[in-house]
């Protein structure tokens, strides 16, 4: 790293703050609540880079800093950052502390998220989400990070961000979103890029909050309290790793917890790298898709560029949203940033 880059990044500390606060049970918001916009970013503005599930190396988040740069912003590291527990960015008390910090922070305008792999759940009952909701802010990721989001917009009501990671490729097509919806706050209409063809399951149209993340993660968070209400919502979901089969337990326990028979609208991104092992023995995802899906008689499709792949949207969670299912398009209908 440069020194011109390095001058950049400060650390932020959050020991003092960390150890006073004490775990919180709040009940979540009323779904008719009005969602909390977060303030939109602006060039000059400081984000906090922090770790709540897995860790970064160091090489895996230098382009990162690149890009930040370029969109005129500044970067202050997570006290904990590069942390290490196994397969964790450190221990649980202190990756809860540095989400605490970033949002009680009032430098700090975004918070944006290293590392997906897992962890966010296991600190979810060490947020002070009276903190959190008492300082909106925008946050974003993906993966894991589907855990934290959810939460904070389930305890708090304010929208989140699921969009690009620290560790992830910040293609043109990426940036270009990242500055739409965080920085000009335009109700912009998202549509796959040429190369990326979808799927229609359901044809039609719908309106409804959007809600959604990784597959596993919601389905591991079923019977939780930090999941949001489903009714009327737009539910998308990404997936990465997973064969077809576990896809389809997935699915399946959404559908045995009711969530599926709630939403008004399906979104299924990208599946990277959930090839059945073998073909010849395994259904299909678009079978499998259309056999939980088709029966809603609801619009939806596969193949939205969500997920683990290089160009993908900035999607704000609980913002009304409408799509359409033949030409797979997602229209914000209002800003998701005050």
């Amino acid at each position: 790293m440069t020194l011109r880059r390095r001058a950049l990044l400060t650390t932020f500390g959050l020991t003092a703050i960390g150890t006073q606060l004490l775990p919180l049970a709040q009940t979540n918001i009323s779904p008719k609540s009005a969602i909390v916009k977060p303030r939109r970013l602006q060039v000059g503005d400081t984000i906090a880079l922090i770790n709540p599930a897995a860790f970064n190396y160091k090489k895996e988040i230098e382009d990162f800093f690149k890009v930040i740069e370029k969109l005129g912003l500044k970067v202050k590291l997570g006290e904990h950052f590069y942390d290490r527990y196994g397969y964790l960015a450190g221990k649980d008390a202190d990756r809860a502390a540095d989400v605490n910090a970033a949002f009680a922070d009032d430098s700090v305008r975004a918070i944006f998220t290293g590392m997906g792999g897992w962890g966010c759940a296991r600190i979810l009952p060490l947020l002070d989400y009276n903190i959190i909701r008492n300082n909106p802010k925008i946050i974003m990721g993906f993966s894991d990070i589907t855990a934290l989001l959810l939460a904070i917009y389930a305890k708090t009501n304010i929208v989140p961000f699921h969009g690009p990671l620290g560790a992830s490729t910040w293609s043109p097509f990426t940036v270009d979103y990242v500055k739409k919806v965080l920085f000009e706050g335009g109700s912009i209409t998202m549509q796959n890029s040429q190369s990326v063809q979808v799927q229609t399951i359901g044809r039609g149209t719908a309106r409804g909050k959007l809600i959604g993340g990784n597959l596993s993660v919601i389905a591991a968070m079923v019977g939780s309290a930090y999941l949001p209400e489903w009714e009327n919502s737009i539910l998308f979901v990404e997936e990465v790793g997973e064969e077809v089969y576990r896809i389809d337990r997935m699915l399946t326990q959404l559908k045995l917890a009711g969530i599926l028979d709630k939403i008004s609208g399906f979104i299924f991104g990208q599946c990277t790298k959930c090839e059945a092992e073998k073909p010849q023995e395994s259904l299909t995802l678009p079978q499998v898709l259309s056999d939980h899906i088709r029966p809603l008689n609801i619009p939806a499709w596969y193949g939205s560029m969500v997920g683990h792949i290089r160009e993908q949207f900035t999607l704000p969670i609980g913002l009304e949203v409408e799509i359409d299912a033949d030409s797979g398009t997602i229209k914000l209908l209002e800003s998701a940033v005050s």
